[in-house]
C-alpha cells in the first residue's frame, strides 16, 4: 500500500463523512507494515467495528469515530465490503500456542514474606512473548534451541520464530532431550505438524554437535521430503520461512455484520 497516496486521498475519500465541525481526523494504516506505539515498539492491534465509508483498488476506508478512520490493505482483506457496510475487522495478531493474543498479561504466583502465595498480573510493554510447550530441558544444547525459536526474530523482523510456528499451526510437539554423553548418538530434536499453503507435515530440527549447527527435515506420512543441512542459529528463521511460511498471517479479517449490506453485496457480484 502506497501510504503517501492514502496521506493524499484521505480528505477527498472522507469528506462527506465528517461532522462540520471537526476541524481535523485521525486514521491509522492497516498493511503489511507493523504497527508501532508512540514509544516505538511493535503493537498488535485489537479488532474493532466501523462503518465502510470508501472501497477502491487504493484502499478499504472504515469509519471507527465521527473522526477516526482505519484503513485497510484492499490486498489483504478476506472479504472486500461494499460502501455502507457495517463491519468487524480484525487485524493480524501476534499468538501464543495457547490461542491467545501474545500480548496477553501475563499471571506470575509469588510468595509473600509470611510464606503465603499470591498472583499478580505482570505485562512488560513491547512484549509478545510466545513460549514453546515445552518443559525446561537437561540437555543445554535443547534449552538453546528452545531460546533460539522463542527470542530470534523472523525475517519479517516483527514476528519471533516462535511466532512465525504459530502461524503455520504448529502443534504436536515431542522433543528429544538426551543426556549430555549421549548428545551424538542421539541427537536433540525438536518435531511438530504444520498445516500451510508451502507444506502440511512433519517438521524435525535436530542438532549436528559435530558441525555445531542444525538440520530442518519435513517429512510428509513418514517419509522424508526434504532436509536442510548446516543450518546456523542466526538463519534458522530464513529457512524455515522459506520451508512452511505462507504469507497468509499478513490477512485482515473483514466480516460484514450489516445484514442488508450483505445481501446488496451478494446481488451485484450474482
Amino acid at each position: 500500500m502506497d501510504r503517501s497516496l492514502i496521506k493524499t486521498l484521505m480528505p477527498s475519500l472522507v469528506a462527506d463523512h465528517v461532522p462540520r465541525n471537526v476541524k481535523g481526523i485521525k486514521y491509522r494504516v492497516y498493511d503489511d507494515q507493523p504497527q508501532s506505539s508512540t514509544l516505538g515498539f511493535a503493537i498488535d492491534p485489537k479488532p474493532f467495528d466501523g462503518k465502510v465509508v470508501a472501497a477502491n483498488d487504493d484502499a478499504i476506508v472504515v469509519k471507527i469515530k465521527p473522526s477516526e478512520f482505519a484503513v485497510l490493505d484492499p490486498h489483504l482483506v478476506t472479504t472486500v465490503p461494499s460502501e455502507g457496510a457495517k463491519v468487524h475487522v480484525v487485524p493480524y495478531a501476534r499468538r501464543r500456542f495457547d490461542g491467545l493474543r501474545a500480548d496477553t498479561p501475563e499471571e506470575v504466583t509469588e510468595t509473600a514474606p509470611d510464606g503465603r502465595p499470591y498472583t499478580i498480573t505482570r505485562h512488560i510493554l513491547g512484549s509478545a512473548p510466545a513460549k514453546l510447550p515445552i518443559p525446561s530441558p537437561q540437555c543445554q544444547e535443547l534449552g538453546e534451541l528452545i531460546q533460539q525459536l522463542e527470542e530470534l526474530p523472523a525475517p519479517d523482523r516483527f514476528r519471533r520464530i516462535a511466532h512465525m510456528l504459530v502461524d503455520a499451526g504448529a502443534r504436536d510437539f515431542t522433543w528429544v532431550d538426551p543426556e549430555p554423553a549421549k548428545i551424538i548418538d542421539t541427537p536433540p530434536a525438536i518435531s511438530f505438524t504444520v498445516s500451510t499453503e508451502k507444506f502440511a507435515g512433519r517438521v524435525t530440527i535436530l542438532y549436528d554437535r559435530a558441525g555445531d549447527s542444525y538440520a530442518v527435515e519435513l517429512r510428509r506420512d513418514g517419509e522424508l521430503v526434504d532436509r536442510r543441512d548446516e543450518v546456523y542459529f542466526d538463519s534458522l528463521g530464513e529457512v524455515l520461512e522459506r520451508l512452511i511460511d505462507d504469507g497468509r498471517w499478513r490477512q485482515i479479517a473483514v466480516n460484514v455484520i450489516d445484514a442488508k449490506a450483505a445481501r446488496q453485496r451478494q446481488a451485484v457480484a450474482a
